[in-house]
């Protein structure tokens, strides 16, 4: 019996072989970058960066001498540009995309070029390393088996008191981003809508010099940002507890779909479900508020 073995992958970082490398650069300490960011940005046929002159900078710091072209990729020129990257990389070309700290594609540019690259059956790699999501998890003290990204934290008033009802009873650890001059009021919101009890860390300038977790309750922490605060924040938010809906609010909800023309059976199926709470027990209800009203 003849064994066929698979032919080896090409390097991550050799050129000349027609793919796109999303690489991690550091949040705030030089020394975090790995030595395969460091062949990536020397060998690239093309590094598109979030930030040219960062890049440029992170490379001199680095010892580094791109060789390749350095374009711009920033989110208001994302969709500009993502065509032709995509025919370099068709033509057989590497092409390095960085963004100014963390992973690229994470709150960051790149989504839209690597969906592009996925549409197009070209190969995406990602040279791994540092991100604020993970690290803010790992530091936080709160459960980290099981979390979600929520991004950056809405930035106009209702839309974040929305955005933090639906995080009421979540069950993950929530990690978000926001910016230092609408924390206190996120936090403010987040006391209104989630208690003030609820365990939270802010994370602030992780990995640079004047790095800062607080951990507290949402009240503690909100208080404390109403001083404000400085630098790049990541938030790890504690796990909601699940609440279980009173019957009574299930049996005006399953009277409002058969209303629109559900069958009651199936309304009291479609607002139990998830909920805990038994379909006969609303059902039941139901008709007992029914004969009351008779």
């Amino acid at each position: 019996m003849t064994r066929m073995n698979a032919a080896p992958e090409p390097s991550d970082t050799e050129p000349g072989t027609g793919r796109l490398v999303l690489a991690a650069t550091p949040m705030g300490q030089v020394d975090d970058a790995s030595s395969r960011l460091r062949q990536a940005l020397a060998s690239a046929d093309i590094v598109a960066a979030e930030d040219t002159r960062r890049t440029r900078a992170l490379a001199q710091s680095l010892g580094v001498t791109i060789t390749g072209n350095v374009v711009s990729y920033y989110d208001q020129v994302e969709a500009a540009r993502t065509p032709a990257l995509l025919d370099a990389i068709r033509e057989g070309r590497t092409v390095l995309l960085v963004t100014d700290a963390g992973m690229p594609s994470v709150s960051d540019p790149g989504h839209k070029i690597v969906a592009a690259c996925a549409a197009a059956g070209l190969r995406v790699t990602a040279l791994p390393g540092p991100s604020a999501v993970t690290t803010a998890l790992a530091v936080s003290g709160l459960p980290s088996d099981r979390f979600c990204f929520e991004g950056f934290a809405p930035r106009k008033h209702q839309a974040r008191f929305d955005w933090l009802t639906q995080l009421v009873d979540e069950p993950r650890t929530v990690v978000f981003f926001d910016s230092p001059h609408r924390l206190a009021d996120t936090l403010a919101d987040a006391v209104e809508v989630l208690g003030p009890d609820r365990d939270a860390a802010v994370c602030r300038e992780l990995t640079k010099t004047y790095e800062e977790i607080r951990r507290g309750s949402l009240a503690e922490l909100a208080q404390w940002a109403a001083a404000g605060v400085r630098g790049e924040i990541t938030v790890v938010l504690a796990p909601g507890e699940r609440r279980t809906p009173a019957v009574d609010d299930l049996v005006e909800q399953a009277e409002q779909l058969v209303a629109e023309g559900l069958r009651l059976k199936e309304a009291c199926a479609q607002v139990t479900e998830g909920t805990g709470v038994s379909r006969r027990d609303v059902y039941e209800a139901v008709l007992a508020a029914r004969s009351e009203t008779d």
